[in-house]
């Protein structure tokens, strides 16, 4: 079998949680692969996406593993036979994988939170605000570079999936770019805040007790809670968080910012504020 010469980060996630199951059964990669009747190798690459695997196998290897949670293993079939094609696919050899890991990642997850200290978050940003974003990057991007991926930002931003946003003021009042792009950026924030799907809270400069600026984060459920990812930041590209405590932390982290921040309609009305200062 052809082994994938970048697997896609969806891919190894389920490589993944395979090994934790094996791991979790006392098994070595050898005796794991004696149960298929293949070799140790065959089962490092599955474990490593390198290699798909098939939902006869993955059922074999789950009940062999004593993996009970039918729930969880029907979405791990649903992760090995998924062989769609994402709108993400045109861009692949155009832009870092880690955008369209992260694309592929909002595609599939059931819903989204989100917590913004610094930038308004990529799925709410204005054509113009994006671009001033990528135009501060170091290194610089040349300009087709930059506007191929404000092209892509904008294209995540078809997703209808659940929303759940929280945004420090100072994310809104940062002017990445002039007045005008500010101005439209709110605007933008006030009119997406009424969709049904998005849920959009502030958490003001005059908040006493919030201590978690450093909280910069993206959740994204998956379709049970052990496939859960949070994605964070880093100056190499996006980081995807999957174990279960590291998880809960963020939960439990998301949690006490939400309880913190402005209800919807509060938050509005500081947004409202904010357009007439500009």
């Amino acid at each position: 079998m052809v082994l994938r010469p970048e697997p896609t980060a969806r891919q190894v996630r389920l490589g993944t949680e395979l090994r934790r199951l094996r791991e979790a059964a006392g098994l070595t990669a050898r005796e794991a692969a004696a149960l298929l009747g293949t070799g140790r190798v065959q089962i490092s690459h599955i474990e490593s996406g390198l290699t798909g695997v098939s939902e006869k196998r993955l059922r074999r290897l789950a009940s062999h593993y004593a993996c009970t949670d039918a729930e969880f293993v029907d979405a791990l079939v649903a992760m090995a036979v998924d062989r769609a094609r994402g709108w993400w696919e045109e861009y692949r050899g155009l832009l870092p994988t880690s955008f369209l890991d992260l694309a592929e990642l909002d595609h599939h997850s059931s819903y989204l939170r989100e917590v913004s200290i610094l930038f308004v978050p990529g799925l709410l940003q204005t054509e113009d605000y994006a671009r001033a974003v990528f135009s501060s990057r170091v290194p610089e991007l040349t300009p087709e570079e930059r506007e191929l991926r404000v092209r892509f930002r904008m294209e995540r931003q078809r997703l209808t999936t659940p929303y759940e946003v929280i945004i420090h003021e100072a994310a809104l009042r940062i002017r990445v770019s002039d007045r005008a792009t500010s101005r439209a950026q709110l605007d933008r924030l006030l009119e997406l805040s009424a969709s049904d799907h998005i849920t959009l809270r502030v958490v003001p400069f005059d908040l006493d007790g919030f201590s978690r600026a450093s909280s910069t984060m993206t959740y994204a459920g998956g379709p049970v809670p052990k496939l859960d990812t949070v994605v964070r930041d880093a100056p190499h590209g996006s980081v995807f968080i999957d174990s279960e405590a590291q998880l809960n932390a963020y939960r439990v982290r998301f949690r006490k910012v939400k309880e913190l921040a402005l209800d919807p309609e509060q938050s509005r009305d500081v947004i409202h504020g904010l357009t007439k200062e500009l």
